[in-house]
């Protein structure tokens, strides 16, 4: 079977959505699917996954730099301090996605994530991964992989239940495949073949 992408000048066959940038290239290669813990990483994760809805994963990743500058690296009590002139500020930065909404609800969203965490450092991660779904077959092309799952499903309404916004059961599994909780590499794709090799045990 085919990755779906072709391979290009390494050789590489890769999902068909990572052969057309090399920031989606090196994104495919280094992050997508690839287990990703901790409170910080993952309120990231969350925050950029709802600044993308309605536009492409390489517009967000083309300015991750400047997110992480404007929103304090999302850390999360600082991200949840910030109030009405940090949204304006914010929504003056042209190197962001400028969406009030989007702004808010990431600061909702830190808020959120303070009072999960406060007393409980690693409950955020906790709470995401308790809804990773268990392992199924891989897909032989993109187009058969689905958008919403039970499993994002029922994570999107816990976190909603939790006082997060903008963590819809799609942006709730493009949450789960970026973070590593489903592994939606395509058949042939050589990162399928390295993620297989890695859960392979070790020969005597």
């Amino acid at each position: 079977m085919s990755g779906d992408g072709g391979p290009i000048a390494d050789g590489r066959v890769r999902c068909s959505w990572a052969t057309s940038d090399a920031e989606y290239r090196r994104y495919h290669d280094e992050e997508w699917g690839v287990p990703l813990h901790g409170d910080r990483p993952l309120f990231e994760k969350l925050c950029l996954e709802g600044f993308q809805a309605g536009l492409s994963w390489i517009t967000i990743l083309r300015r991750r730099p400047a997110f992480r500058e404007a929103f304090a690296d999302f850390d999360i009590e600082s991200v949840a301090a910030m109030g009405e002139a940090d949204v304006e500020r914010l929504l003056a930065d042209a190197r962001i996605i400028r969406h009030r909404g989007k702004i808010e609800a990431a600061i909702a969203n830190a808020r959120a994530a303070r009072a999960l965490v406060a007393d409980a450092p690693g409950a955020l991660d906790a709470l995401v991964w308790s809804f990773a779904p268990p392992p199924r077959s891989r897909a032989p092309r993109a187009g058969e992989i689905p958008a919403i799952t039970p499993e994002s499903t029922a994570l999107s309404a816990e976190l909603k239940r939790r006082g997060f916004r903008f963590v819809g059961p799609t942006t709730a599994y493009a949450l789960m495949q970026s973070a590593g909780l489903v592994d939606d590499h395509v058949e042939g794709c050589w990162r399928s073949r390295a993620h297989a090799a890695e859960r392979e045990p070790a020969r005597p």
